[in-house]
């Protein structure tokens, strides 16, 4: 069999392999694929592996040797599945393999708010503590996380696995989710989403993307929070308006938010939360660990090998 890796540099810049695929044949991996290059570099493979290069209807009548379609993540929106479902074309997906990972990076933005690490420690080598008056200095208020209150939209892994850190941290946690469950009863208090804006000094977002979720956060919402409030986002961009972000944070409403996601990504050089104070942005990495990287291989290949096998695994799209 012929397998093209449309886009493998995110996942593998050079410190995985790819040489466990070449048990099913020859392999050829590209970096990147621009879209007008697609159909040509498929060609007559019957392997697809992608992460983010969309495989579309017109793509796969012009390759009509493609037999199965591996995406190198959780989210699957960038093949048309219906169209590969009337060709017979199997398309498999990763799910869950960065819960902790994007939980401890939730954390970490957290952090990095309450108590500016980063930043303090760049002043530092900028060489202004050695020419400090005083013993010690600060640009930011720093915050205790102990006693205040965490509330998290969506408390299904990723959300429960970020509960449970919070809470390690002195914080209290308050869920909102259409499925409570009793896992994540251990961890929290379910509210209705309008208490959860009402009380959480940190909001965090561990929700799907769905037309219910669409903007959850945006001036109506805003206006239910604590004047204060810390907002946390690494699950999807669309969760929030972020004009209305940025509006909250210049008036001091929100008074910072953690994101590794934005709308459009990369993210576009007009977005207004480039220049809004106390907003982090990171390049969505919440996921790239060498581990969940490595994870990620694992199960590509554990997908193809099933597949092969006539007992495909982790099939999406129905």
């Amino acid at each position: 069999m012929k397998i093209v890796v449309l886009d493998g540099y995110t996942e593998n810049p050079g410190d995985l392999s790819w040489s466990p695929f070449e048990a099913f044949g020859g392999v050829t991996v590209y970096d990147r694929t621009p879209a007008a290059e697609i159909a040509k570099r498929i060609g007559d493979a019957q392997i697809v592996i992608t992460n983010k290069t969309p495989i579309k209807r017109e793509t796969l009548a012009a390759c009509p040797a493609i037999r199965y379609v591996g995406v190198l993540a959780t989210g699957y929106d960038v093949v048309d599945v219906g169209a590969a479902r009337e060709r017979g074309i199997v398309v498999t997906n990763i799910p869950a393999y960065g819960t902790a990972a994007v939980a401890q990076f939730a954390i970490a933005l957290l952090l990095e708010i309450a108590n500016r690490v980063g930043h303090h420690a760049g002043a530092v080598k900028a060489g202004r503590w050695a020419s400090n008056p005083d013993w010690c200095f600060w640009d930011y208020p720093l915050m205790e996380l102990a006693g205040k209150t965490m509330g998290i939209i969506g408390f299904g892994r990723i959300g429960q696995a970020t509960g449970r850190a919070a809470a390690a941290l002195g914080l209290r946690v308050i869920a909102h989710d259409k499925f409570p469950n009793d896992a994540g009863r251990q961890i929290a208090e379910y509210v209705a989403l309008e208490q959860l804006f009402a009380e959480a000094d940190i909001i965090g977002l561990h929700c799907n993307l769905t037309p219910e979720t669409r903007e959850i956060i945006r001036k109506d919402t805003i206006a239910l929070m604590k004047r204060g409030v810390i907002i946390i986002n690494n699950s999807r961009g669309p969760l929030i308006n972020e004009q209305d972000l940025a509006d909250a944070l210049e008036s001091g409403k929100v008074a910072a938010a953690g994101l590794d996601v934005v709308s459009s990504e990369p993210i576009s050089p007009d977005n207004p939360l480039l220049k809004a104070e106390n907003c982090l942005i990171t390049p969505h990495i919440s996921w790239a660990s060498v581990e969940c990287r490595r994870r990620i291989m694992d199960m590509a290949v554990e997908n193809l090998a099933a597949f092969v096998k006539g007992q495909p695994v982790n099939v999406v799209g129905g």
